[in-house]
């Protein structure tokens, strides 16, 4: 068993060092590569192509053939342009990350406000934009009169682990890569231990939750005109626990330009049923993906 995890480490290292060789070479470099990368993906391989048009043409049934392919060509585009942010922010530092101008913050003041006014503050966050650079998010502060509420330390980052433990180890640690020795990451299923355990301690949980729901479920009701399953977890928590919720949008603004916008949901969860904590949730974010269709993880199965 030893000499077994000693080998996946090792790949684990190996892999990892060859991302942040590549790293280094300037953002425009990988855009190019993620150009290259779109197209086959598109034209070649035809990635997932029944899931991305049949996702889009029963989300958006308004849409003519012409549209929808414009929509998932976009977001082919899209999917290359994630892939090289997210081998350049392999290897880059807080100061690197910070000069690049990549994401920036329109209204941290809401995640301070937040964080003052409540015993601890839920983050739902979607796989809109970029989601892979959630961890520089102590980096995308360009107003000198707003500071962040707290060090690392106070954020807490919800995940599923993958089945394999390799491809795992790779993600988290390439996200969380510019916070030094960050130990913020919790199973979905060791949540709400963690968060009942520490309820006398103020933190920041962030949680992706627009996937298809991998464990109990619940009907969410009407999302991109279809039925939806939508997790509870992270809402029960919060209105057991009476924490803020804030929904983080992230919005492209151009090629290497992300703006991300703290929404609040609610100041205080427990005088919320958690089922209208979500369905304010999927609201927001539909409006989000109307407003930029292309900007969503169509290649997922969100309905099955």
């Amino acid at each position: 068993m030893r000499m077994k995890f000693s080998g996946q480490e090792m790949v684990i290292r190996s892999v990892l060092a060859v991302m942040r060789l590549f790293s280094r070479l300037p953002l425009r470099f990988h855009y190019f590569w993620g150009d290259i990368v779109s197209w086959v993906m598109k034209d070649v391989l035809h990635y997932r192509k029944d899931v991305i048009v049949t996702n889009l043409a029963r989300s958006f049934p308004e849409m003519n053939y012409h549209e929808i392919r414009a929509v998932a060509s976009a977001f082919y585009r899209h999917l290359g342009e994630i892939f090289a942010e997210a081998i350049w922010f392999c290897g880059s530092g807080y100061r690197r990350i910070h000069d690049s101008g990549i994401c920036r913050y329109t209204n941290l003041e809401v995640l301070n406000e937040a964080f003052e006014s409540s015993p601890s503050v839920t983050v739902l966050y979607s796989h809109c934009g970029n989601w892979e650079l959630l961890g520089g998010m102590w980096c995308y502060n360009y107003n000198p009169d707003v500071q962040y509420p707290s060090d690392e330390s106070c954020v807490k980052v919800v995940y599923r682990r993958l089945r394999s433990h390799i491809w795992n180890e790779v993600f988290k640690r390439n996200r969380s890569h510019p916070i030094k020795g960050f130990e913020g990451e919790i199973e979905s299923g060791q949540v709400l231990r963690y968060a009942i355990g520490n309820r006398d301690r103020k933190y920041i949980y962030i949680y992706p939750t627009d996937q298809f729901p991998y464990s109990v479920s619940y009907d969410a009701g009407k999302f991109l005109n279809q039925r939806t399953k939508g997790m509870l977890g992270s809402a029960r928590i919060a209105s057991r626990l009476g924490m803020s919720v804030l929904y983080l949008r992230m919005k492209p603004v151009s090629r290497g330009r992300y703006e991300m916008t703290f929404v609040p949901i609610c100041q205080d969860a427990s005088q919320m049923e958690p089922e209208d904590i979500m369905r304010r949730y999927f609201d927001l974010l539909e409006a989000d993906i109307r407003e930029t269709p292309y900007n969503w993880l169509w290649s997922h199965k969100r309905w099955k």
